[in-house]
């Protein structure tokens, strides 16, 4: 009973201060920026530049990051479950980059094509990636976790070299660059409303939680327990495909995200897929707004990508998880005489 109630209480502190950073962020987000900006006129209710600029550029740009950072993170932690291996992420799946592929194949051969047309090829792309990686992964050594993601960086490498060719070739390089560089500086209203049909997946996947999580613990425990372990696997894979292409059809792509949110909030708040769905989101928001933020001020007033700064400080966080080794607790003399 100890033990949960500090369990609970670990998560309900560490949401309500991820909540409270992420308003602080926001806050930031939306006052840093190289037009003139003013809080004041905002609030005098007299209109003007200010007002127009928060509603046209500053506040689709916040939700743009905030659904990108917290669907991604979510997306990660999905494939993690099902997967069971807590070192991949989509980009290391390659599903992003097939993905990517997807679109360009679409811009060369149906260049007039809708957007939807676009993400639904993108959505198909990036599932029939991640099925032959999951096809992969059967022939590699069970106990050989580490292999996982280099088998994934390697194959997500091909894709991408296949995809470098083709842009090449038919001279779209600069377009083939914005999808693999996210970037948040092209966002204004009317060109990111597409990032809300990751809101109702990341929805769904909080609904299927724990059809998830049982799928991930193994066929033989899921088909016991009476769930249809291929349907829920495949559908959980979907969940991921169709959250990266729409976010690379939108903004393009962010390493890491998927690979370290997740990983944080595992190391401070447990394994419970359902609990730390919200924890993954709000982190995820809020690593993804410090970046942008970073990316907006470091070289003001030019900016750096938001995925050049993440792809840094993730990597800086991803090492410093992976060798940092919590300390155990001591034993005093009281707790071995209660042993023996």
């Amino acid at each position: 009973m100890n033990n949960i109630s500090t369990y609970n209480l670990k998560w309900l502190s560490l949401n309500t201060l991820s909540l409270i950073l992420l308003c602080i962020l926001i806050v930031l987000s939306i006052s840093i920026g190289v037009a003139d900006w003013s809080w004041g006129e905002l609030f005098s209710f007299q209109g003007g530049r200010s007002s127009q600029l928060l509603f046209v550029s500053r506040l689709p740009r916040t939700f743009a990051i905030l659904l990108a950072g917290a669907t991604l993170s979510i997306a990660g932690m999905i494939l993690q479950i099902l997967l069971r291996n807590r070192f991949v992420e989509p980009s290391m799946t390659g599903a992003t980059q097939s993905a990517t592929l997807g679109l360009l194949i679409m811009i060369l051969l149906f260049p007039t094509a809708s957007l939807l047309t676009k993400m639904s090829i993108a959505t198909v792309s990036a599932l029939f990636g991640m099925g032959i990686f999951v096809l992969l992964l059967q022939r590699l050594p069970k106990t050989q976790l580490l292999l996982v993601p280099v088998v994934g960086i390697i194959y997500g490498g091909i894709i991408q070299s296949i995809s470098t060719f083709l842009a090449y070739r038919s001279d779209t390089m600069q377009m083939l660059s914005v999808w693999t560089s996210g970037d948040f500086s092209g966002v204004l209203i009317g060109r990111y409303e597409l990032l809300w049909v990751t809101s109702i997946l990341a929805v769904i996947a909080y609904i299927m939680a724990d059809r998830l999580t049982i799928a991930g613990l193994g066929k033989n425990i899921a088909t016991n327990l009476g769930l249809n372990h291929n349907r829920i696997i495949w559908i959980g894979l979907t969940i991921v495909s169709m959250i990266t292409a729409v976010v690379v059809v939108t903004i393009g792509s962010i390493p890491f995200i998927g690979l370290v949110v997740p990983n944080i909030v595992s190391r401070l708040s447990g394994d419970q897929l359902r609990k730390n769905l919200p924890s993954v989101a709000l982190i995820g928001a809020c690593l993804v707004l410090v970046c942008d933020i970073l990316g907006r001020i470091i070289i003001f007033p030019y900016e750096i990508p938001v995925s050049t700064v993440f792809g840094v400080l993730g990597t800086i966080i991803f090492l410093y998880l992976l060798y940092y080794q919590p300390r155990r607790p001591q034993l005093t003399s009281a707790s071995n005489e209660k042993l023996r």
